[in-house]
């Protein structure tokens, strides 16, 4: 039988085992989950950087990490899944996943506020206050949390509100995962709620290099010699292809790992990983908030003689407009001039003044 790809690249890591770096990450969620005060923390970055497999490995894991592990709840949810596009769905499916942890099965009281068929949010509100009174504490791992504000007259600033309530008595954390960090989606959508102002936010950059590299060297953990999954030649090119992005070097891994079960050779792979990282790179681009409208569409091609002819007004345009910015500053820098020969009483006041009027009147 044909192996598993273990590197298939995805909106998140799968398998625990191939998750590399982000150690003073994980490190800031627990301290910030197991503090006197729960923190809830919002993790930003750019697409495909990690923000889901970060969220995904910090909610299989956590239990291990942290002291006292019966006194927390921890489920994963992505948002982007159609049934969180109302208020009670969402709820209903966060109930459902609760109801899914050893923690609340063993609640006999959090299993009856939690299988109500219409969860509002009062009751909502009610279950999460009662796993305070046995000795819980539910912990949201929300990834694509920008997804919520699609809908912003379903989750208005009233659902919002509710939630910062529940994280304001310590009853309730979230562990948000999202593009951007949330004030500026409250600027965006103009939400007014203090939820916004979440309190601690992690922002996700590339890997190291030393991450990088101990993503090229990862092992194959269900074998008895825990041989790397790639050779010598084949780490040297993820590294080389991925440089430290963690999409682009699980993307050159998958495709280096597929062409040799597959003989396909290098070349092979570089092709594929090339294809692939210009549309990534396409896709990175079209939901960039920082760059103007009209960069986020692909370039036109400049060698068309129709692109220089729709943009000639332009070129144009900004020539005439750099071309009077530099006659005013010159015109500037003489009247200066005439200033300080005035003052050093070398220049006559009235010369001054006639030489001011003629440059005024260019």
């Amino acid at each position: 039988m044909h192996p598993t790809n273990p590197f298939v690249a995805g909106p998140k890591l799968q398998n625990p085992q191939l998750f590399v770096g982000r150690k003073e990450e994980l490190q800031a969620i627990f301290s910030r989950m197991s503090g006197v005060q729960p923190t809830s923390v919002s993790i930003v970055g750019e697409t495909q950087i990690g923000k889901s497999s970060l969220l995904y490995y910090f909610s299989v894991i956590w239990h291990s990490k942290v002291r006292n592990p019966n006194k927390y709840v921890v489920i994963y949810i992505s948002l982007k899944k159609a049934y969180c596009q109302k208020e009670e769905n969402f709820y209903g499916i966060i109930a459902q996943d609760l109801l899914s942890c050893s923690g609340v099965q063993a609640k006999p009281i959090l299993k009856e506020l939690l299988q109500k068929k219409s969860l509002d949010r009062i009751g909502f509100s009610t279950a999460i206050a009662e796993f305070e009174h046995q000795g819980l504490l539910p912990v949201l791992c929300l990834d694509d949390f920008e997804n919520l504000l699609k809908y912003p007259k379903e989750f208005d600033n009233g659902f919002y509100d509710n939630l910062r309530s529940l994280m304001d008595n310590n009853v309730l954390m979230l562990i948000l995962a999202s593009c951007e960090t949330l004030n500026i989606y409250a600027d965006k959508y103009r939400f007014v709620s203090r939820f916004f102002n979440v309190g601690h936010t992690i922002k996700l950059s590339e890997f190291t290099s030393d991450e990088a590299i101990e993503l090229t060297k990862l092992s194959d953990m269900t074998a008895n010699d825990k041989k790397p999954l790639l050779n010598t030649e084949e780490q040297k090119c993820v590294y080389s292809w991925g440089k430290c992005h963690p999409y682009l070097l699980q993307l050159a891994a998958s495709y280096l790992w597929e062409s040799r079960y597959n003989h396909k050779g290098i070349k092979w792979a570089k092709k594929q990983f090339e294809q692939q990282k210009k549309l990534f790179e396409q896709e990175k681009k079209r939901k960039s908030p920082h760059l103007p409208y009209f960069l986020k569409k692909e370039k036109p091609e400049k060698n068309n003689i129709f692109w220089w002819f729709k943009k000639l007004p332009i070129i144009i345009g900004g020539f005439v407009e750099t071309l009077e910015n530099f006659t005013k500053s010159i015109i500037g820098l003489v009247i200066l001039s005439l200033l300080i020969l005035v003052v050093v009483k070398v220049l006559p006041v009235e010369t001054f003044v006639k030489y001011f009027r003629d440059l005024i009147g260019r």
